[in-house]
C-alpha cells in the first residue's frame, strides 16, 4: 500500500482500520488543509464524516470548531500555504513557544505591538498581523480577516518570487550534494555551499518580518494621509465660522488623531526597543540558530557527511549586508553580527518616524487653529465687555438725570413751579448736563485704556 497523504483521511471497511486512521489523525498537528477543505478527497467518499480523535464513531459536524481551536494559515519557504484549524496546545508544541505568547496574540492585546524572540520562533504582533515565525514556516492567525488578507497575499507573492529568482541555483547545489551528505541515520546534512547560499540572502524570518513591517507601515501611512485629507478642510472651515457643528467635527478629528498617533507610537517604540538591545536582535536570527543546530548535529552524527562539513567549514562566508551590497567581512558565522536586522529595522523606524511627524504636524495645525479660534473668541468677548462698559456709563448719566427729575417731582415748595416756560429750559439743561457727564466718563475710560480707540 502506498504512502498516505498526511492531510487526507481514508475510510476503512472494518472498525480496526478506522481506529488506526483516527489514531494517526489525532497525532497530526494540522486538522485540515485549505485544499482538502474546499475539494473532497478522492480517497474519502463522504467528506462530511471524519474520524474522531479518540478512535470512536466519525464526527457528524466537522465544520464546527473544537473547543479552543482557531483558524491558522501556514506558509513555507517557497510561499506555499495551507489553511487549518488548530488548538493552543498543538501550536505551543509545534512552534516551541510558551502559552503566554498565545495570549499576546489574543484579542485582549489586539492594540499592542510586540516582536518577541524565542528559542525556536519569533512572535509577531503588529496591529492586525498576528503570526508565529520559525526558521522554516510562518503560522498566521485569522488569515481570512479582511485586514490580514493583503498581508497574506503579499507574503505569498514575496516568498514565491524570491524562491523562483534566488533559490533555483542553490537548490541545484543542494540536490547535487544530497547523496554525499547523508549520515549513517539517513538524515540530510546541508553542504557548506548550501549554508553559504542561505547566509548570502536575507534570512527567512526577516523576509517575513520585512513584509509585515511594510504592510503595517503602508497601512498607517495611508491612514495618516486620509486623516490629513479630512483634517485641513475641517480646520479651515472652523477658522472661518466658529459653530457647534464645526467644533464637533474638530473634536472627532482630534480623537481619531490621538488613536492613530498611539498606534504609530507603539510600533515605533517596539522597533526602537529592538534597536537599543543587540542581544534581542541576536535572538531573532532563527535561521542562524537553525544552521548552528544542523552543524552540531552533523558533527555528532559523524560519518562522511560530518567529515565533508568539517573539511569545508572554512569555506563559509557571510555577507554583512545584502541590501547595501557590501563585501564579505568574515570567514566564519558571527553570532554577534546584527547588521542585516539593524538596517532593516532602521529603515522602517525612519518611515514610522516620518509618519509620526506627519501626525504631529496635523496636531500642531489643530492647535494653531484652536489658538486662532480662541483669539477670535477673546476679541469678541472684549468687544462685548467694551459695549457693556459703554452702556453702563450711559445708564449712569441717565440715572443722574432721573435723580434730578425725581427731586423736582416731589411736592415741596419751590419758586420754580411758578415761573412760566421754565419746564422746557429745565429739562434741556439737565439733559445737556447728563450728556456732558457721559462724555466725561467715557473720555476717562478711554484715557485709562478701558475702551478701544
Amino acid at each position: 500500500m502506498g504512502k498516505k497523504h498526511p492531510f487526507s483521511f481514508r475510510r476503512s471497511s472494518s472498525t480496526t482500520r478506522r481506529r488506526k486512521t483516527s489514531k494517526k489523525v489525532s497525532e497530526s498537528p494540522l486538522l485540515v488543509s485549505q485544499q482538502s477543505a474546499n475539494t473532497p478527497s478522492p480517497s474519502s467518499p463522504n467528506n462530511d464524516e471524519r474520524p474522531a480523535a479518540g478512535g470512536g464513531k466519525p464526527m457528524a459536524k466537522p465544520k464546527k470548531k473544537a473547543g479552543g481551536a482557531r483558524l491558522w494559515m501556514r506558509f513555507d519557504r517557497n510561499g506555499e500555504s495551507e489553511l487549518f484549524e488548530c488548538d493552543k496546545s498543538t501550536i505551543i508544541k509545534r512552534a516551541g513557544i510558551p502559552a503566554r505568547d498565545l495570549r499576546i496574540l489574543g484579542p485582549v492585546f489586539s492594540n499592542s505591538s510586540n516582536i518577541l524572540a524565542r528559542e525556536k520562533a519569533m512572535v509577531v504582533n503588529l496591529e492586525y498581523i498576528k503570526a508565529i515565525v520559525t526558521a522554516e514556516e510562518v503560522l498566521l492567525l485569522d488569515p481570512l480577516n479582511h485586514e490580514v488578507l493583503p498581508f497574506a497575499d503579499q507574503l505569498r507573492l514575496q516568498l514565491s518570487h524570491k524562491t523562483h529568482s534566488n533559490i533555483s541555483g542553490n537548490r541545484q547545489v543542494a540536490l547535487r550534494d544530497t547523496e554525499s551528505n547523508l549520515s549513517a541515520s539517513g538524515r540530510w546534512i546541508p553542504a557548506p555551499e548550501t549554508y553559504e547560499a542561505l547566509q548570502a540572502e536575507l534570512p527567512f524570518e526577516f523576509q517575513v518580518l520585512e513584509v509585515a513591517l511594510e504592510v503595517v507601515c503602508t497601512y498607517l501611512d495611508s491612514s495618516v494621509a486620509d486623516l490629513e485629507k479630512d483634517a485641513y478642510p475641517v480646520l479651515d472651515e472652523l477658522a472661518k465660522n466658529v459653530s457647534t457643528k464645526n467644533l464637533e467635527s474638530v473634536r472627532s478629528l482630534k480623537s481619531n488623531l490621538t488613536r492613530l498617533l498611539a498606534r504609530v507610537q507603539k510600533v515605533r517604540d517596539e522597533l526602537e526597543h529592538l534597536l537599543d538591545d543587540d542581544e534581542d536582535m541576536t535572538q531573532l536570527y532563527l535561521t542562524r540558530k537553525w544552521l548552528h543546530k544542523q552543524q552540531s548535529e552533523g558533527l555528532l552524527l559523524g560519518g562522511v557527511g560530518s567529515i565533508r562539513f568539517t573539511n569545508g567549514s572554512h569555506h563559509l562566508r557571510r555577507l554583512s549586508s545584502v541590501k547595501s551590497g557590501s563585501m564579505l567581512t568574515s570567514a566564519n558565522l558571527n553570532d554577534d553580527d546584527v547588521e542585516d536586522l539593524e538596517m532593516l529595522l532602521e529603515a522602517y523606524f525612519m518611515q514610522l518616524d516620518g509618519t509620526r511627524n506627519k501626525i504631529l504636524s496635523v496636531r500642531e495645525y489643530i492647535d494653531d487653529t484652536e489658538d486662532y479660534v480662541n483669539i477670535q473668541l477673546d476679541n469678541q468677548r472684549n468687544e462685548l465687555i467694551q459695549l457693556q462698559l459703554t452702556l453702563t456709563i450711559a445708564s449712569f448719566a441717565i440715572a443722574i438725570e432721573t435723580l434730578v427729575a425725581g427731586w423736582f417731582g416731589m411736592n415741596i415748595p419751590c419758586r420754580l413751579y411758578y415761573i412760566e416756560g421754565i419746564f422746557e429750559s429745565f429739562v434741556g439743561a439737565i439733559t445737556v448736563a447728563s450728556i456732558m457727564l457721559f462724555m466725561i466718563v467715557l473720555g476717562y475710560a478711554r484715557w485709562k485704556k478701558l475702551l478701544g480707540s
